[in-house]
């Protein structure tokens, strides 16, 4: 678990993978290798049939591609049964919209990390209280970097991970406000460029977010 926390702490951007075609996971999943992504996380779907036998399915079939190139983690997270199936499946941490104390209790229980969402100092700081390793600022772009500032005053011993309205443009300003990493799907992952197979550009992309976090810490 601290190796995990580490990494995330050290590469500073989680790939988030929501709603990605079965038949392009792998060449997905390759694409963001190519550009130097190191962590990536996958979402529960939970207007699915059945998410968890999906969610399953998905890292399954990207661990079977990629192997330990890449850090999985499960995310939209919402019960403990999915934090069980997420564990079973190969998912080394959980990342959540909200807090919920069973969850980050159970995601700590089996040795994962926990990441769970919140929004204002309260929800954050009682996801910390109940156990979280890292705390997802979310939305953070409605949010904005000075709210970030301003919670990080009296709150700066608890990590934030910003998530919403994360490019390249945007993450030295995260950062530099005192986020810990970033999270992003939609910059990266863009729809147009599934539809379109076309995998170079994802790691184009990719590879333009990772140079963004290396020159934040220039």
């Amino acid at each position: 678990m601290d190796e995990i926390c580490s990494l995330i702490l050290k590469e500073k951007l989680i790939v988030i993978l929501r709603g990605i075609p079965k038949d392009c996971l792998e060449d997905v999943s390759k694409a963001v290798i190519r550009g130097g992504v190191k962590l990536m996380e996958v979402t529960f779907n939970q207007k699915s049939q059945d998410p968890i036998l999906e969610l399953t399915t998905q890292l399954e079939t990207i661990r079977e591609a990629v192997g330990d190139q890449l850090c999985l983690g499960a995310g939209t997270v919402l019960t403990v049964e999915q934090v069980e199936a997420a564990y079973r499946a190969g998912a080394k941490y959980i990342i959540s919209p909200n807090s919920s104390m069973e969850v980050i209790r159970r995601t700590k229980e089996l040795g994962m990390v926990s990441i769970p969402g919140a929004m204002t100092p309260t929800e954050i700081a009682n996801a910390w209280q109940w156990g979280a390793d890292i705390i997802k600022l979310f939305p953070a772009d409605d949010l904005g970097c000075h709210y970030i500032k301003n919670v990080k005053a009296p709150l700066s011993h608890i990590p934030l991970l910003a998530t919403g309205g994360v490019n390249p443009d945007t993450i030295p300003l995260f950062l530099e406000a005192g986020a810990v990493g970033v999270g992003t799907g939609i910059s990266i992952a863009k729809p147009e460029l599934i539809a379109a197979r076309d995998f170079d550009g994802i790691a184009d992309l990719a590879r333009a977010h990772v140079e963004a976090v290396h020159r934040a810490r220039v």
